[in-house]
């Protein structure tokens, strides 16, 4: 027999629509990761890592050259300071942060507060730990919530909440006005903000990134976790952290140590170089984003399918047009006869309807892969 704690658990709409569109030679729009690599000089750093023999078993908390410079590069930026001993621990991904931080911290029957549109991998977790998960929408066209339904979700049972700043897959940029009133709820009602920030140096239009550790200065309640894939352009290394308190870090870290135990280690002296020439390196990153969010925001305000326009992340909601169809039949219909293979965005929630409205669409490939993509999109009609 299966362990109870699976039932609920269903298939990755991404790992469907991935295998649809190999099926069909589509092109894959759906897939939440650049078509093309991250930079050369990365690679190398990996390769020289390889040669001077940094190939065994690093410390399970992450190499201290990595932490080091994480703690230097959050301090330059956001100005705030961790103990790189007992506050960051390095792990396979934000993934697996937020799998070692949701099992150290949720138990069976604690309810956690989930905004939709969500990442799945948040509602997995969750039942995986035991947890009871309850949702508040963030309404298109803005996505914004309401802040009385937040506050009507806490019960004496809620024991955290998790955010995704900037949101994937709609793109939001939390205000400062949303991530205070969230902490202050958290305050008022003893229970953890884990806050995904994994496209935090992935903002446009002048929208600023707030980690959630500026708000919360003392680190009460608050944990932080990121990765280098997005900001690097390499998510197949699966290197990232979680940064919290040394109570709730001691707690994720005896997840983690059963979990994973330690992370690829060429690929970390690799990141730590990588975050030295992070000043030089972002400006062209976020520009060349910013084109491509450009591109497709402008190309498909001509096409039926209705753009949001976000302002973080690498992911474009679009509504889909009125017909008898909801979005996972569009997006079959689309991959099968358009050759053009997007996400359907009502794996994304759970309570509200506006997720059958809409598809995403990944932007983070090459200008080539986008146009076509975006003609493919073009091409369609209602059937």
């Amino acid at each position: 027999m299966k362990a109870r704690r699976i039932e609920k658990i269903e298939d990755s709409i991404f790992g469907v629509m991935s295998a649809l569109a190999f099926q069909y030679n589509a092109i894959n729009l759906g897939q939440g990761f650049p078509d093309f690599s991250g930079p050369d000089w990365i690679i190398e750093a990996a390769y020289q890592a390889m040669k001077e023999g940094k190939n065994q078993y690093a410390p399970p908390f992450g190499i201290h050259s990595l932490r080091k410079i994480i703690s230097n590069v959050y301090n330059k930026y956001y100005n705030i300071d961790f103990d790189i001993e007992k506050e960051i621990t390095i792990t396979a991904g934000a993934t697996e942060s937020l799998f070692s931080t949701i099992l150290a911290l949720v138990d069976e029957g604690d309810e956690v507060i989930l905004f939709e549109p969500f990442y799945d991998a948040y509602l997995s977790d969750v039942y995986i730990a035991g947890g009871i998960p309850k949702f508040v929408t963030m309404h298109k066209p803005n996505f914004s919530f309401d802040f009385k339904e937040l506050e009507n979700a806490i019960t004496p049972k809620t024991k955290a909440i998790i955010i995704n700043n900037p949101n994937n897959p709609s793109g939001k940029v939390f205000t400062y006005e949303e991530l205070i009133t969230i902490y202050e709820l958290a305050e008022k009602f003893n229970f953890y903000i884990i806050s995904d920030e994994v496209y935090e140096f992935l903002t446009y239009d002048n929208h600023r990134h707030i980690p959630i550790l500026t708000i919360d200065k003392e680190k009460k309640r608050s944990i932080m976790i990121s990765s280098t894939g997005k900001t690097f352009s390499m998510t197949g290394w699966k290197i990232g952290w979680a940064i919290a308190n040394p109570s709730i870090t001691d707690a994720i870290r005896k997840v983690h140590q059963w979990t994973t135990f330690t992370i690829n280690t060429p690929g970390q002296h690799a990141m730590a170089f990588a975050f030295s020439r992070i000043d030089d390196y972002l400006p062209e990153f976020k520009n060349e984003y910013q084109e491509r969010r450009d591109i497709i925001f402008n190309e498909l305000q001509k096409s039926i399918f209705k753009p949001h326009k976000p302002f973080g992340s690498y992911f474009i909601m679009v509504d889909i047009p009125t017909s008898n169809k909801d979005d996972i039949e569009i997006a079959k219909e689309l991959t099968v006869h358009n050759n053009i293979a997007t996400i359907p965005a009502s794996p994304f929630y759970a309570k509200s309807s506006e997720g059958k409205t809409m598809l995403r669409i990944c932007f983070a490939k090459t200008k080539e892969t986008l146009m076509k993509g975006i003609q493919n999109l073009l091409s369609y009609k209602i059937q």
